[in-house]
């Protein structure tokens, strides 16, 4: 059976009181509006929108605890990483301004390492941060704040095909329901007296050694899929147009949410075509470490 994410309906959410479909065509706009641009000052208005969206969500911190934390520390590595090799942000700057040379007191076959400090790579540092957290944001929200049943309905109403719309509610369920069979088979793996915790040896063993969960999970999604393919054929599905049982209609809220995104993605092209919101640093600091 298939599962869906952690929805439920929430008493005085921002984004539950619009339509699905405006509420992705705006998810949409403000992303590749925030791909538009690397000005840590432009990328702040699509930040505090984000945090807006999250606070005003009704989404609890418990339930979202994992993502945030996963995707936390991946924003963090890639930043400190980029912060310390500087790679990345060569194809943004050209020329950097040192404010700090740590060399280490050791080589290794000759080459000593050394860590440079420079102003462009501490905001290029910052404006990735701000720039993959605001769009982290807004997609974490949609899968705990989008009704599973409107899935299929929503694509649809977005101008998608009846095979693509269908598709897409697929595989929006994969992940929790693959999730839920993971969790399901170890369970039972452990009562039977296998033990996950006592898993050693090298990478090679210890893949091998998970061949008692991995395998009939892999066996249960293909079979499952299976299933699913007969029921939809059995149905004649894709032989005419589809119908739905739900029927999803604009209000004018959602036509001004609408009109809010394109205008943000209109602006943001048209700035980035006059060749604002490139990356920035203050011009003080430039001046005082040149």
């Amino acid at each position: 059976m298939l599962v869906a994410w952690r929805y439920r309906k929430r008493e005085n959410s921002f984004i539950q009181s619009f339509d699905p479909r405006a509420w992705v065509i705006f998810f949409l706009c403000f992303l590749f509006s925030t791909l538009t641009f690397w000005d840590v000052r432009f990328l702040l208005f699509f930040f505090f929108i984000a945090v807006f969206s999250l606070v005003t969500s009704g989404v609890k911190w418990h339930e979202v605890r994992r993502a945030f934390l996963f995707i936390i520390g991946l924003v963090f590595f890639f930043g400190i990483l980029t912060f310390l090799t500087g790679r990345g942000g060569s194809e943004v700057y050209e020329q950097e301004h040192l404010i700090r040379e740590y060399r280490a007191s050791f080589s290794i076959l000759g080459w000593t390492p050394v860590l440079k400090v420079t102003v462009e790579r501490a905001f290029y540092a910052v404006s990735q941060f701000v720039r993959v957290s605001s769009m982290a944001v807004m997609t974490v929200l949609i899968p705990y704040s989008l009704n599973p049943a409107l899935y299929g309905i929503t694509f649809k109403g977005l101008g998608l095909p009846d095979k693509f719309a269908y598709a897409m509610d697929l595989t929006m369920r994969f992940i929790p329901t693959f999730g839920r069979d993971f969790q399901l088979t170890m369970d039972a793996q452990r009562a039977r007296g296998y033990e996950l915790e006592k898993i050693s040896g090298g990478i090679v063993q210890q893949v091998r050694k998970l061949g008692p969960i991995v395998v009939p999970v892999t066996i249960h999604a293909i079979i499952s899929s299976e299933d699913i393919i007969d029921a939809m054929d059995l149905r004649a599905f894709g032989v005419g147009p589809r119908t739905w049982l739900d029927v999803l209609t604009y209000t004018t809220r959602d036509r001004v949410l609408i009109a809010v995104g394109v205008l943000i993605l209109s602006a943001s092209i048209m700035l980035g075509l006059m060749g604002f919101g490139k990356f920035w640093v203050p011009q003080v600091l430039v001046q005082m470490f040149s």
